[in-house]
Order: structure tokens, then sequence, then C-alpha cells
């Protein structure tokens, strides 16, 4: 059985439902967050857990003969970033405390794109050294110290390590009104019948459909052998603004996107996740490219709120 830690969040969801798809008994562990998406409705085990209660975390194996973990849950920064960091450092350890005491095979731990910032070299992959850089958001920095935490951690253990630098994930489960990506928001207000905010056509970056970065975690848990301890979790592509207006357009009737023209900050390019190590060692290969993307999403909303 593999347990997802955050496994009713957007990406723990979907990664659940990707491991069931693969043939895997999942438990999934939440504490904010109550509901269980119908995608995975009987389908994976739920147990309420505050991933900061050690001995609550370690009894789980009272109840579960857990082989793997994927541990996704995390906080939102507050006013307190101290009070952050406690927060999301006690859950790490005590995963990894679970992590060595059960012995299992895998321990994958959400990192971010974000660990690039600094490196100027396009797409960005995952021999980059990871350079000393002023970080935009406390969740990056707290990402980029989880990956020596972990590997310092689980040394000599028995347990391999998996660091999933996850990129720009939307769709399912997403907040309509995400701060962290603006693809959201501009399709809830095209949703309402409103005139979004004007982007920049020739404008992109990274982006991933949920579904798809679930299955890519997913398959570096089921895969036998992994040659690697880090891996880029996204499309493996860029996007521009341009493709979701246009794939809006697709499937509204008489809708008409203004863009501006071009890129805000002038000519250049946006950096993207390399996926070749994933792609290499899985098989794996996005199955939305971005028109499909917008068509499934906007499908799922028309039956459910986020």
């Amino acid at each position: 059985m593999i347990l997802v830690t955050g496994g009713l969040g957007m990406i723990g969801a979907h990664t659940a439902r990707a491991l069931v798809d693969l043939g895997h008994e999942v438990v999934v562990t939440a504490y904010h967050r109550a509901e269980v998406p119908s995608f995975l409705a009987g389908r994976v085990t739920v147990e309420r857990l505050d991933v900061t209660d050690r001995d609550a975390f370690l009894a789980l194996a009272d109840r579960h003969e857990i082989s793997d973990i994927v541990h996704l849950a995390g906080s939102i920064p507050g006013e307190d970033p101290v009070r952050y960091f406690r927060t999301d450092t006690a859950g790490l350890l005590n995963a990894l405390d679970a992590a060595r005491t059960w012995g299992v095979r895998r321990f994958a731990v959400a990192s971010s794109l974000g660990v690039y910032i600094g490196r100027t070299e396009i797409p960005w992959h995952e021999e980059l050294p990871l350079p000393t850089a002023d970080l935009p958001h406390l969740i990056v920095a707290f990402k980029k110290a989880v990956e020596p935490l972990t590997t310092h951690s689980l040394q000599g253990s028995g347990v391999q390590p998996v660091v999933l630098r996850i990129g720009t994930i939307w769709g399912p489960l997403v907040d309509p009104e995400s701060p962290f990506f603006y693809v959201p928001p501009y399709i809830s207000a095209v949703l309402r019948g409103e005139e979004p905010q004007p982007l920049h056509a020739d404008d992109g970056g990274d982006q991933c459909y949920a579904p798809d970065a679930g299955r890519a975690i997913a398959l570096l848990m089921d895969t036998g052998t992994l040659r690697h301890d880090t891996y880029n979790v996204s499309s493996g592509r860029p996007f521009t603004n341009q493709e979701f207006a246009d794939a809006l357009e697709a499937i509204t009737p008489d809708l008409r996107l203004n863009l501006l023209p071009g890129r805000k900050n002038g000519p250049g390019e946006d950096p993207h996740l390399d996926i070749t190590r994933l792609t290499s060692d899985t098989g794996f290969t996005p199955n939305f490219d971005v028109s499909a993307a917008v068509a499934d999403y906007v499908k799922w909303r028309t039956e459910n709120p986020r």
C-alpha cells in the first residue's frame, strides 16, 4: 500500500488516482480538507492526520502495511514565517521518520521548479547546480531546503529518496482564484461571463495539467528501477497565453479574447522544465496538450466549484 500525505489536495488526489489506476492500494491523509473528490470516492482509504503529530503518523502502520510514501502535505504561509517553517519541517521530519521506521522502498517528496531561480539556461534540467539567489516566496525557500533534508535523512536507510521538482500545475481541484498561477483565475472570469484581465499573447512558460502531473509521480513510484534521486515533473514544453486563449475560444461560442501583443517585458524566453530524465526512466509523456487540458477543465468546472 502506498501512502500519499496531502492526498486530497490537487496534486495528491491526482497522484492517488493514478496510483490506483496502476493497480496499487492507496491510503491518503488529509487534515483540513475532508471532501473526497468524485474520481477518488470509494477507491482509496482516507485517514485524518495532522502530519506534525509524530505518534499519530507512526501509528498509521498499526492499520496499514505501507510500502512507499509520497509526501505532499504542506501548509500555506501566514504572517509568521517561523510558524510556517516549523509546521512544514515537523511534517517532513515525521514523514522521514516513518519512512525509516517502516523500511519503505521509496520516499517521494515535493520540491519545486522554483529551486532553479537564478539559472539563465532554458529549459531547466536536473543537472544544473542550484544557485544562491533571492527567492520570491516562503514556499519556494522551504522546498529548496526540503531536498538536502530528505536526501541526508535517508542516507544509509535503504529507502530511496525521490525529489519531485514539480512545475506549474493546474486543473481539477486547483484554487480557481489561485494567487500562484494566473490561468485558473483567467478561466474563472471567462466562465462567469466577465472580461478577464488582458494578458500578453507571447508570455507563458511552464505548465502541466494536474492529471498528467499525478500520473508522472505515480510512475516514479511504480517503475521498478530509478536511476536518479531527483526528477522534474511537468509537461516538458512551454505554453503561451495565446494557446490558452485559442483553446478557450474554440470551446466557447462567440467568445473573443483580447490579448496584448508580444511579451510584457520584451524579447526573451520563459523558463520551463526539461523532463527528459523522467521520460527516459518511466516512459512518461503528457496526455494533455493545452487545448485538451482547457476543454477537460472547463467541463469539470461545469459540475464542480474547483
